[in-house]
């Protein structure tokens, strides 16, 4: 089995949240993009919560993310995995979110895509940490929730972002 590498995360001074998934699959390795796989939903998701027109083209979707203050990255550095399923996952590294954070203070809520990622992020962050963090189903087409039920539940981020 091959160790696999994580991306680095799109991230600027004005990012407010975070996303955090737990590896990029295989397709997203193939391309170097975040969510490329075109089943997962994180892309559709995230263009219908800003309102915003579809596009396949990458940097239209990082430009939109950042726009809307949405930083994006992985909690897993790299590992071993055969294809794209986290239970494949084994003889993971986790990123430094911590220092992630302490560099970007203007974040002020983590979303988790999934439960992986955020029983990870428990993992690295323990307990003594005060910033929320919410879980949300993952965008992965194996997580059988229908679309408009995880867009529903996703909308937890526009509500976050306005204040409300």
């Amino acid at each position: 089995m091959n160790r696999i590498t994580s991306f680095p995360p799109i991230v600027d001074e004005n990012s407010r949240i975070l996303i955090l998934g737990s590896m990029p699959g295989a397709k997203s390795l193939q391309m170097q993009q975040y969510y490329a796989f075109p089943q997962n939903q994180f892309w559709k998701i995230m263009f219908q919560l800003f309102e915003a027109e579809f596009s396949e083209d990458y940097k239209t979707r990082l430009h939109l993310i950042k726009k809307n203050n949405v930083a994006l990255w992985d909690v897993i550095e790299s590992c071993e995995r055969k294809g794209s399923l986290d239970t494949e996952i084994k003889d993971e590294i986790d990123h430094d979110i911590p220092g992630l954070m302490a560099s970007h203070p203007n974040i002020q809520t983590i979303f988790c895509n999934g439960q992986k990622a955020h029983k990870n992020l428990l993992k690295i962050l323990g307990k003594d940490f005060n910033i929320p963090i919410v879980v949300l189903p993952s965008t992965s087409p194996l997580h059988t929730v229908k679309f408009d039920e995880k867009l529903e539940r996703w909308k937890v981020i526009r509500a976050d972002l306005s204040g409300t």
